[in-house]
């Protein structure tokens, strides 16, 4: 039996905020507008609605939290690029890239040494203490930040490591032909979180806006560790895509 104060008067319809009347005239007008170009600035928009500008600001904020607008540091908000993808699978954000006919390009932002804590020994399979290789990179994609990528691998498993970078298109690239090792097997989550303000300012968008935060924990054939990598995307310019099979039986 339903409990009578859950039902809605017959006839009644709910509240409609004025933000959300806002923010969908707002959408109605990037509908007319191509992929990439400027929206009004807050203040043009609270006079063209006829409404204040906490109530633009509060609409904005929303279609920029659900990927229709891009709010890009310094320079404004823009409608939307088509979203990039990336697939679940065990590619390069180099492969990704290439495949969608965009330039990839990587900034190392930090490149040092660290001793494994009690996380990291067990996921590199090495002893508490053990050195570890921190690779901070900046990942781009037609010059445009798309990611910060921080990797971690084991000194001692990979030495010399560092220097291979220079010599070597990718990582991947220097695992294989330097050491023999390549990637077979992996676990990946993926969450959300909101931009710090570093992450805002690698990434050119504003802090607290939602990221997408990958950990991916890669294995060898022999299932030995090799890497455990931790991601912040823009969540406004990314999907991720996954190909789902039956299982069989």
């Amino acid at each position: 039996m339903q409990e009578s104060h859950l039902a809605r008067p017959p006839g009644r319809t709910a509240r409609v905020p004025k933000y959300y009347r806002v923010k969908q005239q707002v959408l109605e007008m990037t509908r007319a507008l191509p992929p990439g170009a400027a929206m009004p600035a807050e203040r043009l928009l609270a006079v063209r609605l006829g409404t204040s500008r906490t109530t633009v600001r509060q609409a904005l904020q929303e279609l920029v939290a659900e990927g229709r607008l891009d709010r890009v540091q310094g320079r404004g908000t823009f409608v939307a690029q088509p979203k990039l993808y990336r697939t679940l699978d065990l590619t390069s954000h180099t492969e990704d890239m290439r495949a969608q006919g965009l330039t990839p390009a990587s900034r190392v932002l930090d490149v040092g040494e660290i001793p494994a804590d009690a996380k990291l020994s067990g996921l590199l399979g090495i002893a508490a203490g053990e050195r570890v290789l921190r690779i901070e990179r900046l990942r781009l994609a037609g010059g445009d930040p798309m990611a910060i990528e921080t990797t971690h691998l084991s000194v001692r498993r990979f030495p010399g490591l560092r220097g291979s970078l220079d010599t070597h298109p990718s990582l991947y690239t220097a695992l294989a032909e330097v050491y023999g090792v390549r990637l077979a097997e992996a676990d990946e989550t993926i969450e959300t979180c909101l931009s710090t303000p570093r992450e805002a300012q690698l990434l050119a968008t504003d802090v607290g806006l939602p990221m997408l935060l990958l950990s991916r924990h890669s294995r060898d054939a022999g299932g030995t560790p090799v890497e455990w990598v931790r991601s912040v995307y823009r969540g406004s310019r990314y999907k991720f895509v996954a190909a789902l099979r039956r299982p069989a039986g």
